[in-house]
């Protein structure tokens, strides 16, 4: 009987999906779930559904054990899976709006820019005491982060965390979905590589058959009746660098430069009609509405008004087919966030990548990628700079790396001043203060934390 402790359950709709995609293997129909979240009320909520789901299908030999101690939840567990949103909507807020008050308009914020790095702040504490807890009560499980921002999450774990950790993303998966509906070609004929950092990752290889399709990607996206209005931001990279990104419209246009600087000038690359493509503050009330929408259906979902996941219908999130592969020995092919030595020669050694990856019961090996592009390259190198300074600074509590790590975001060079950066950086310490307790003199250092034996790669299962 496997154990999996999923920690931040209260992700409703995409705890039970996860929960049904391993039930779609039959070797796991004896599972034993502990879900855990700090909120007792959303706690509540996904164990009663999840149940509900679990009856409804006639999975009776699965257990749902809630909880809301993590290490009670960790403790045996063959694998940890984070889904955490640390602060939750009200440090969210702060996140858009105070950034949005200097000029910075973010459409996610939840990956790079203020938001990100302010994400990853508050984030990478909680990570590492999960991972102490893993040390001390579950040695040998696997931690799959689903948490953003995942690059900078995964790579502070790796630093510091002492357990084995892949980040976890389906962008790859949904950019794979759009190349085909673009050639009106079925997925599961469409071969790609894809090759990055997380939500900057290049589909560098596309083919049909043996056919090499990747110099008429943009012709077939500029050809397509919806594509060219629904991704104005994205076909405008792929037409200027030669490569698509993963990322939604909305995504992308916030880690460059050049599309979200003058509000006046936005509308041209931003897709008005959705969240995801673009509009400011458009996830935050999203998540909002949302949040509203899921008190309301509760009621409907536990009667069985509104149907459960059905058995069968998998997804193509990863996790899933990890915990197939590793313990049952299917191969599975998928792209994760795993550290980088020397598999893509011209982004840095020790940087989180996203890059395809095998895996069976012998673990996780990854594939040699090579040089990116250039300007694919040139791009991941300037988020990952980023990314490394809010990572020491998450790490050591050092304000002034805070400071320096947003001054170099590309969105906000383009649109603040040094003196602008400073004062919005903080207000947001201030703001966000009761989640960051390393700034406040309560936190530690985990820089002398012990390191995983051998590394992240070729590791065994958990049998």
């Amino acid at each position: 009987m496997l154990k999996i402790a999923m920690i931040g359950a209260g992700s409703i709709n995409f705890t039970r999906r996860l929960i049904m995609d391993l039930m779609a293997v039959p070797e796991f129909r004896d599972t034993e779930f502990r879900l855990m979240d700090i909120d007792p009320e959303t706690l509540e909520m996904v164990t009663k559904l999840s149940e509900r789901m679990l009856e409804t299908n006639g999975l009776t030999d699965v257990k749902i054990v809630p909880t809301t101690s993590q290490r009670e939840a960790i403790r045996d567990a063959d694998y940890v899976i984070c889904l955490a949103r640390v602060g939750g909507l009200e440090a969210y807020r702060h996140d858009i709006e105070i950034p949005l008050k200097y000029g910075v308009e973010q459409c996610v914020g939840d990956t790079l820019g203020p938001g990100g790095v302010f994400f990853a702040l508050r984030t990478i504490p909680v990570l590492l005491d999960i991972a102490k807890d893993m040390r001390e009560v579950a040695p040998n499980a696997l931690l799959l982060n689903y948490s953003n921002p995942m690059a900078m999450n995964t790579w502070a774990v790796r630093r510091a965390g002492g357990v084995r950790v892949v980040g976890l993303c389906h962008g790859v998966q949904h950019g794979h979905e759009q190349i085909a509906e673009a050639f009106n070609l079925p997925q599961d004929e469409i071969d790609q590589i894809c090759a990055g950092i997380n939500h900057q990752t290049w589909f560098i290889n596309i083919s049909h058959k043996g056919k090499d399709l990747t110099p008429h990607l943009l012709e077939a996206f500029e050809n397509h009746p919806t594509l060219p209005q629904r991704e104005p931001c994205r076909i405008d990279v792929l037409r200027r660098f030669g490569y698509y990104s993963t990322e939604s419209n909305g995504h992308l246009s916030e880690y460059l430069p050049w599309y979200r600087k003058k509000s006046a000038d936005m509308s041209k690359w931003i897709n008005d009609k959705e969240w995801i493509g673009g509009v400011t503050a458009g996830y935050l009330e999203h998540c909002l509405t949302r949040f509203v929408d899921y008190k309301e259906m509760y009621p409907k979902m536990l009667s069985g008004e509104i149907a459960s996941i059905p058995l069968g219908q998998r997804s193509e999130e990863h996790g899933s087919y990890i915990i197939e592969a590793l313990e049952t020995g299917k191969t599975y092919r998928g792209n994760f966030n795993i550290e980088n030595r020397g598999m893509i020669t011209n982004l840095p050694d020790g940087a989180t990548i996203e890059i395809p990856c095998y895996v069976d019961r012998n673990g996780i090996a990854p594939t040699y990628i090579g040089d990116l592009p250039m300007a694919c390259a040139a791009t991941c190198r300037a988020s990952i700079s980023v990314q490394e300074m809010a990572v020491e600074a998450a790490l050591t509590g050092n304000r002034e790396l805070v400071k320096l790590a947003v001054l170099h975001d590309p969105l906000t060079a383009a649109v603040c001043s040094t003196e602008q950066v400073w004062r919005m950086v903080d207000e947001m310490l201030e703001a966000l203060a009761p989640w960051l307790p390393q700034f406040n003199g309560e936190g530690r250092t985990w820089q002398d934390l012990p390191q995983p034996e051998g590394g992240m790669y070729h590791f065994t299962g958990t049998k």
